[in-house]
């Protein structure tokens, strides 16, 4: 927030510290979206900038609502999700092997995209309501493990192993922060464990092959291990300081795949180096570290657990994709928010930003009038 008496009050009081590095993400992304066109803002970087603008004005709009709607809105809204889940799984539109959109004529959704933010404000929304004293009984458990294990499923059978992955991580996150006994997530994490080995037989055969590329990429360095081979040699020919802006030979030689959607951050840490890429991640830190002070600062147990969890699906997204570009972790197809290429990750993301500041807004409008 600023002050001025030349600034209007209602722009005065917007949070301009994470609008400042929200604007400085994307305008790295942008840049290098400019940069992987070959020097051209066709045809990712004039469509990106306009969608950033509009999602964040969206955003904007989102944190003059009420922590009260948005308490009166979390089911229905929920609800609302599911039902769309079930129509895109029923008769939704088929691109790229994958049945993820619903075309309602004028645009296609994603309605997965919506579920991240959804399954933090109904759980949160849920623990709320459930009396202290319950946290450690099955009551506590049981509604909350098919409020996520419904979309996740979903989600899963389109499929979509990188979004349903996100939404079991957000969720189970929320339930941890609500203060559900440790031994669940102990047993839970046993189970996955033994049933892993009949998890992988029950993947896709492009799921089975991302899994053991993750683990010996060099195994087919010219096929299904070609995007992580390529990725790697990108950010360790970057070195310190970089090739320089535009000169990118990965990316602008089309050795480097997807350079402008999942594996963006390659292509920029090429042209921008370590230095580069650590001035992308420290802002992504304090966009995180400001979430969290918003979570600290909140008087309801809704508003911890939303600000919380909102906070964490971010953390989430960044962590997952930097670990897939670097190798650490298999390619399920999770993007940069801010930074790829693509509306669905920028809308998701400003979604969960317009409710943070909305919890933002109302925490310092509630220290003002005390």
């Amino acid at each position: 927030m600023i002050s001025s008496a030349i600034i209007p009050q209602p722009l005065a009081r917007l949070p301009w510290r994470l609008i400042f590095l929200v604007l400085c993400i994307a305008g790295i992304g942008l840049l290098t979206l400019y940069s992987a066109a070959g020097g051209s803002a066709q045809p990712w970087a004039l469509k990106q900038a306009l969608i950033i603008l509009v999602f964040l004005g969206v955003a904007v709009g989102m944190s003059w609502i009420k922590e009260s709607t948005i308490k009166a809105l979390v089911f229905p809204i929920y609800g609302a999700i599911i039902l769309m889940l079930l129509l895109t799984d029923a008769m939704g539109f088929v691109g790229k092997g994958a049945q993820r959109w619903l075309d309602i004529g004028f645009i296609r959704l994603q309605p997965s995209e919506f579920m991240k933010p959804a399954i933090v404000l109904v759980l949160a929304r849920f623990y709320e309501l459930l009396p202290a004293g319950s946290i450690r009984q099955w009551r506590a458990i049981w509604p909350a493990a098919l409020m996520i294990g419904v979309p996740w499923a979903l989600i899963l059978v389109q499929p979509d192993l990188g979004t349903a992955t996100m939404v079991l991580l957000s969720g189970i996150t929320v339930m941890f922060l609500a203060g559900v006994p440790m031994w669940l997530f102990l047993g839970g994490a046993g189970l996955i464990a033994a049933a892993l080995p009949i998890a992988f037989t029950m993947m896709h055969d492009y799921q089975r092959k991302r899994v053991l590329i993750f683990m010996d990429p060099e195994s087919d360095p010219l096929g299904a291990g070609y995007h992580i081979t390529q990725s790697k040699i990108a950010i360790g020919s970057g070195g310190i300081w970089g090739k320089g802006y535009l000169q990118g030979s990965q990316s602008h030689l089309d050795y480097l795949p997807e350079g402008h959607t999942d594996f963006v951050f390659a292509t920029m840490v090429e042209e921008w180096g370590f230095i580069g890429g650590l001035v992308l991640i420290l802002a992504f830190a304090f966009v995180v570290r400001w979430g969290m002070r918003v979570a600290a600062n909140s008087r309801t147990r809704f508003g911890q657990l939303t600000a919380a969890g909102l906070t964490v699906t971010i953390f989430f997204y960044v962590t997952i994709n930097l670990m897939m570009v670097m190798g650490l972790a298999p390619v399920v197809g999770v993007p940069l928010p801010l930074v790829s290429f693509g509306g669905s990750a920028v809308m998701t993301v400003m979604l969960c930003l317009g409710v943070l500041m909305s919890l933002e807004r109302q925490q310092r409008t509630k220290s003002t009038l005390a």
